[in-house]
C-alpha cells in the first residue's frame, strides 16, 4: 500500500502543547516569531492592577539584560498607553528615538537598550483590560501592515496563554474562598487586610529582587498568592477564630493547625479542579504552610529556622504581621506606623527575617500610599 503521508512539518504553534511554565512558552513564541520576522528582538508583558492603576513588568523573552525588570508605574504617567486604550487600537512606534525620546522613565530605559521600534497590543480578558504586550526591534521602520498582521496572530495567542495562566490562579483562589464561605462577616482578616498585605508582600519582594535574584514572574506570584496565606482558617471553628479574648492553650493548639489544614485544602482543590500544573503552586503551598515559622526556630508547624523557611513565606510573614499591627481588631486598636516599625525591628532576626523587615521599612512612602488606598474599615 502506498501513502502520501508526511511527518516532516513542524507545527509553528506546537509550544502551546507543552506542559511548561509561561515564561518558557513566551520564549518559544518569540523563537517562532523570529523564524518569520527575525528583527523582533524582544517580547514583553506588563500586568495592570485596576485597584491602583499601576502597570507592572511581568514576563519577557530577552536572553540578555532586560531593561524593564522590576519596573512599575501609574498608567497615567504614559499618556500614549492611555490613548491606546481610549482609541481601542494597538500602537505602532516605528522610530522611538524621535517619537518618545527621554519623555518617560520606561522610554529612557528602552532607548538606552537600543530598541528603535515597537508594536504594543493591549490584552483583555472578557473585555477587562489586563495589561500590554510589547514587540520590540533594534531596527526602525520595520512594523509595516504585513508585519503587523502576522504579529497580531502571535499577540493574541500569547494573550490567551496569559489569560489561561491567570485564570487558573483566579479559579483556585475563588474555589478556596467559596469552599469556606470566607467573607468579612466571618473572618475579620479579609477584605482590606488582604489588599494591603498582598501589596506589602510585593513591595518586599521587589526590594529583595537584586539580592535574591527574583524575577518579575516570582514577584507577581507573591502578590497573587499571598492573600491565600491563611486559607486554612476555613477549618477553624468560629468560637476560636472569632474569640475576642486571649486563646487558651487548647484553643491555641487548634488555631495552629490552620497552616497544615490549608495545605490539605490546596492539594485537594488543585486535584479536583485540574490545576496541579498551575505555575508556582509550590510557592502557594509554602506560603500557606510556613508563614508562621520563625527564623529562630520557635514558630510552627515544623519549627523551621533561617533559610530553611522558604523566602516567599518569610516575605508574607512580615507583610502579615505589619498589617495586623496597624489594623484595628476586636481585641486591639490600630498602631501607628512608627510604633509598628519599632516592633518589626525588635522582631527582626528572631521571629521575622531581617532582610524582609529592612526591605519593608525602607519603603515608607509606598506603604502609606497603600494604606491610603485600602483604608481600614470596621472589619479590618
Amino acid at each position: 500500500m502506498t501513502s502520501d503521508q508526511r511527518f516532516d512539518h513542524a507545527d509553528a504553534f506546537g509550544f502551546l502543547n507543552r506542559n511548561a511554565p509561561l515564561r518558557e512558552k513566551l520564549i518559544a513564541a518569540h523563537q517562532a516569531v523570529q523564524k518569520i520576522l527575525p528583527f523582533v528582538a524582544r517580547i514583553a508583558l506588563t500586568l495592570y492592577d485596576p485597584e491602583t492603576r499601576v502597570l507592572k513588568s511581568y514576563l519577557h523573552s530577552s536572553a540578555t539584560h532586560e531593561p524593564m525588570e522590576h519596573y512599575q508605574a501609574i498608567i497615567d504617567s504614559a499618556p500614549s498607553l492611555v490613548e491606546m486604550l481610549e482609541r481601542g487600537r494597538p500602537r505602532v512606534l516605528n522610530n522611538m528615538l524621535t517619537t518618545e525620546q527621554g519623555v518617560h522613565e520606561h522610554s529612557r530605559r528602552i532607548g538606552r537598550e537600543g530598541y528603535a521600534a515597537s508594536y504594543t497590543l493591549p490584552m483583555f480578558n472578557n473585555g477587562d483590560f489586563m495589561g500590554f504586550l510589547f514587540f520590540n526591534s533594534f531596527e526602525k521602520d520595520v512594523f509595516g501592515e504585513a508585519v503587523l498582521g502576522q504579529l497580531d496572530l502571535y499577540g493574541h495567542i500569547i494573550s490567551l496563554m496569559v489569560v489561561n495562566e491567570l485564570s487558573n490562579i483566579s479559579t483556585l483562589s475563588a474555589a478556596l474562598k467559596t469552599t469556606g464561605h470566607i467573607t468579612h462577616h466571618r473572618d475579620p482578616e479579609t477584605g482590606s487586610h488582604l489588599d494591603r498585605m498582598s501589596r506589602y508582600s510585593r513591595l518586599i519582594a521587589r526590594a529583595l529582587a537584586d539580592r535574591y535574584q527574583l524575577d518579575d514572574d516570582y514577584i507577581e506570584h507573591i502578590f497573587m498568592f499571598s492573600p491565600l496565606h491563611d486559607i486554612g482558617k476555613i477549618a477553624i471553628p468560629d468560637r476560636i477564630l472569632l474569640k475576642p479574648d486571649t486563646l487558651t492553650e487548647d484553643e491555641l493548639r487548634v488555631m495552629r493547625t490552620h497552616p497544615l489544614r490549608g495545605q490539605e485544602m490546596i492539594v485537594d482543590l488543585l486535584a479536583n479542579f485540574g490545576l496541579e500544573n498551575t505555575e508556582h503552586v509550590d510557592m502557594l503551598r509554602n506560603i500557606a504552610v510556613y508563614h508562621h515559622e520563625a527564623v529562630n526556630g520557635g514558630g510552627y508547624p515544623e519549627g523551621r529556622s533561617g533559610a530553611d523557611i522558604p523566602l516567599e513565606a518569610r516575605i508574607v510573614a512580615v507583610a502579615d504581621v505589619f498589617d495586623a499591627l496597624t489594623s484595628r481588631r476586636p481585641y486591639k486598636e490600630a498602631w501607628d506606623n512608627d510604633r509598628a516599625f519599632d516592633m518589626l525591628r525588635s522582631m527582626a532576626g528572631e521571629q521575622l527575617d531581617r532582610d524582609c523587615v529592612d526591605a519593608l521599612l525602607s519603603q515608607r512612602e509606598e506603604i502609606e500610599a497603600i494604606q491610603q488606598r485600602f483604608r481600614e474599615n470596621v472589619y479590618g
